[in-house]
């Protein structure tokens, strides 16, 4: 909401400059957004009268004007502005003024000198009218300083109200707000009930009492539409952005903007018969004064007449019944909307409107008598006529209620850590109109009824707090002692494993959890995601089951930005549906580490060939983040890896994750260039660590000896290398595959696997006797276990 500072200090008059004010009403809650001076900096600008306006000697369009700016003479002062005229008093630059942009000095202009220039608003700075000089109006004082005379020296402040304090929305509430926090007197206009002079009523009927349960009304005879609205009532709508329309429409937003309520004028003449607030017909059509046809949902409440529907209520007034520059009789309506007959319906049709904006959010149900007064008398001083009884039909029953809230004082000091006194508490919310009874130990506060906001005790601490003020509140440092936490060595913490990623010269990145159903749908092959009931946008509308699909757009987003090598990982949640069989509903929510390589195994460089990232490349990556701990591998089918470049990551016989080549299909699909390799594993696993112990480090030879095995095709190395364990002595150190052959001399469907044995003793050189022997075991367990065969 937009205001003018010296409108607010018509009503309230602080003690402090703008920027204290400014900080003074952001440090309450009411956010001060920007504060921007009304005017341009200009000076040495006074109101001048022309005396006399001639043709220039020598130039058409030009005239020579003799001006009297309450000095001793008349300046001579040359003007093209097409309506600069005898009798016109406008604003005049003396020579030395210094204007946006430009300072003035005497000139020759075609022959003539010319000692100054008048002005218009776009020379000023005021608005881009530059059609002719700025008119002032015939009482404006010659010689005034034209700062003066406009009040320029003003400051516009825009606040960003929160939606609970709808009370602000308008220059009495903030003022009211600024009186409570400064102590200083608050006064609105006197605002006197208009005795009416004729008997003219309309009845108002309430179909929807629920919706409205009070309307007021009057009917205005005779009034002049065409009527100039006052100077100082266009400055103060034009300083709070609303446009100046005509007086009739002025007036209802201005006092909108002063008191807070909305109001609405139709042409008594187009309406018939009654006036009924009620929810629309099938079918009903509303032309709006935006030249908007809408057709009202049936939820949405309209006020009509017996012969059709004539607004939207609480939105916006109707076309066929708005009023015009020919309007005689004005009807004039005043009336409370409840906050959820009202919020959200604008919206759905395409637009907010200054009354949805205040409505939705709660309107003070007992002003609108008074409203409609200040409006009738406004009317009435600047349009004449002669005014109605004001009307008001009310539903008592449907009525807001304002029921105390208890208040107990000491809590509010605990929360808030100051220390406040019971009386301070009932003195700060009394300021704000809150009235408060004593009940034992606690206070019984009712709110009043524009305070829509006020309904439990927290409400109430919240309001202490702000009254008091947020900075006057202490900012103590905690205390505590420091103790060394125990950290289990067999564990260790997310942030180890960001750091052994980072290493492998991994990035981290952090992605949203609600992700596109295409995602799901392609990568995880889930039909059936867990779908959000208000998504953010239509494109992150389910929670992800896996971490791979984020990664994988972010590949497709560096590799937009020509970024050729891409390393990220990430570690965050996924959402899985619970089995049917699994005693409580709902969902899983496991961690996951996942990581994603794609483009050159190594930074380009002169020391190693170029080559592209691939399967073995990240599963070392895999194998160090879980080092000293041995990890299996399994050949995997799943949707989002290549049939042949995935496999399952197994620990202790437990799988834990996946490994592989994103699918082909879906690097065509995403546009990711060359195939990325990714890994996803659960957190719970890669914080697992082994206990470090103690091992000695032998200092005799190493034996080694090379086992070439034929085995069937679909035999794993890692499944020979598990049952060749079970038979090795102690003296076997390790085996590692190195070799795998299959074509001639193998038969089909097998392969043949050499692995490196290696043998060694702590105390001793081993004979060849027992290094046979150890070979001789593990070769005929494996041929007895896997039908294997020693290759000739």
């Amino acid at each position: 909401m937009q205001f003018s500072e010296h409108w607010l200090r018509s009503l309230v008059n602080p003690p402090l400059d703008s920027e204290s004010l400014g900080h003074l009403l952001t440090m309450a809650g009411l956010e001060v957004e920007e504060a921007v001076p009304a005017a341009a900096a200009f000076s040495g600008v006074v109101v001048g009268r022309i005396i006399e306006a001639e043709k220039h000697p020598n130039a058409d369009k030009l005239k020579l004007c003799k001006v009297d700016v309450g000095q001793d003479e008349l300046l001579q002062i040359v003007c093209g502005a097409p309506n600069a005229a005898a009798g016109l008093r406008v604003p005049c630059a003396m020579v030395g003024a210094k204007l946006p942009g430009f300072d003035i000095k005497a000139a020759r202009l075609r022959g003539v000198e010319s000692f100054g220039m008048l002005c218009s608003a776009r020379e000023l700075g005021l608005s881009d009218d530059h059609g002719g000089l700025l008119e002032l109006p015939d009482n404006a004082p010659i010689g005034q300083d034209i700062r003066n005379f406009l009040a320029l020296d003003d400051t516009l402040f825009t606040i960003k109200l929160t939606p609970n304090r709808s009370d602000c929305l308008s220059l009495a509430g903030v003022a009211r707000e600024v009186a409570a926090l400064t102590g200083q007197p608050f006064a609105l206009p006197q605002i006197e009930a208009v005795v009416p002079a004729i008997d003219d009523r309309r009845p108002v009927v309430l179909d929807a009492p629920d919706g409205c349960p009070r309307y007021c009304s009057r009917i205005v005879r005779g009034v002049d539409a065409k009527a100039p609205t006052p100077d100082w009532m266009k400055q103060r709508l034009q300083r709070s952005g609303v446009r100046s329309i005509s007086a009739l429409v002025d007036v209802t937003n201005y006092v909108m903007l002063e008191l807070g309520q909305p109001l609405h004028a139709f042409d008594n003449a187009k309406l018939v018969g009654a006036i009924h607030v009620r929810y629309p017909h099938a079918g009903e059509k509303v032309l709006l004064l935006n030249e908007q046809t809408v057709v009202p949902a049936a939820d949405t409440l309209l006020i009509a007449d017996e012969a059709r529907a004539l607004a939207l209520a609480g939105i916006m007034g109707g076309e066929d019944s708005g009023i015009t520059l020919d309007t005689v009789d004005v009807f004039l309506e005043s009336a409370f909307f409840a906050p959820a007959a009202i919020a959200g319906r604008a919206r759905s049709y395409g637009f907010v409107s200054d009354a949805s904006h205040r409505f939705e959010r709660g309107v003070d149900f007992e002003l609108p008598a008074r409203a409609i007064e200040r409006a009738t008398r406004l009317i009435l001083d600047i349009c004449g006529g002669t005014a109605g009884p004001a009307d008001e039909t009310v539903a008592k029953d449907h009525l807001p209620e304002r029921p105390a809230v208890r208040l107990r004082p000491a809590r509010a000091r605990r929360l808030l850590g100051i220390d406040l006194g019971d009386d301070a508490i009932v003195r700060l919310l009394e300021g704000v109109h809150l009235s408060v009874e004593r009940e034992g130990d606690a206070l019984l506060v009712t709110p009043p009824s524009f305070r829509f906001d006020i309904e439990i005790e927290e409400d109430l601490i919240e309001e202490v707090a702000r009254l008091h003020g947020y900075d006057a509140i202490p900012a103590c440092a905690p205390q505590g002692s420091l103790m060394m936490l125990d950290r289990s060595e067999s564990g260790r913490s997310a942030w180890d494993v960001r750091h052994l990623l980072a290493a492998r010269d991994f990035q981290e990145v952090v992605n949203y959890a609600f992700v596109e159903e295409a995602w799901e749908r392609d990568f995880c092959a889930n039909a059936e995601p867990i779908r959000l009931a208000n998504p953010i946008a239509s494109q992150m509308s389910v929670m992800r089951s896996s971490l791979i699909p984020g990664l994988a757009a972010n590949l497709v987003a560096n590799r937009k930005r020509q970024q050729a090598r891409v390393r990220v990982f990430e570690i965050g949640r996924c959402f899985e549906r619970k089995a049917d069989g699994e005693p409580v509903a709902g969902f899983h929510q496991p961690l996951r580490v996942a990581g994603l390589a794609a483009g050159l195994a190594l930074p380009e460089q002169w020391g190693a060939a170029s080559r592209q990232v691939d399967f073995y490349d990240v599963k070392s990556d895999v194998e160090a983040l879980f080092a000293p701990r041995a990890l299996g591998f399994e050949r995997l089918s799943d949707p989002a890896l290549h049939p042949g470049r995935a496999a399952s990551i197994l620990l202790d016989g437990r799988r834990i994750g996946l490994l592989g080549e994103i699918h082909p299909v879906w690097v065509q699909r995403y546009e990711m260039g060359t195939a990325p390799v990714v890994f996803e594993i659960e957190l719970d696993a890669a914080l697992l660590a082994d206990l470090p112990a103690y091992r000695e480090i032998s200092r005799q030879p190493a034996v080694t000896r090379d086992v070439a095995l034929v085995v069937e095709q679909a035999l794993t190395a890692a499944r020979v290398i598990e049952v060749m364990q079970e038979a090795a002595p102690t003296i076997v150190m390790g085996m590692e595959l190195f070799d795998i052959y299959h074509g001639k001399g193998i038969d089909p469907g097998k392969k043949s696997l050499a692995f490196r044995v290696l043998m060694q003793d702590t105390q001793r050189t081993l004979e060849d006797a027992e290094v046979d022997a150890a070979v001789e075991a593990i070769v005929r367990h494996t041929e007895t276990s896997l039908g294997a065969r020693l290759r000739g």
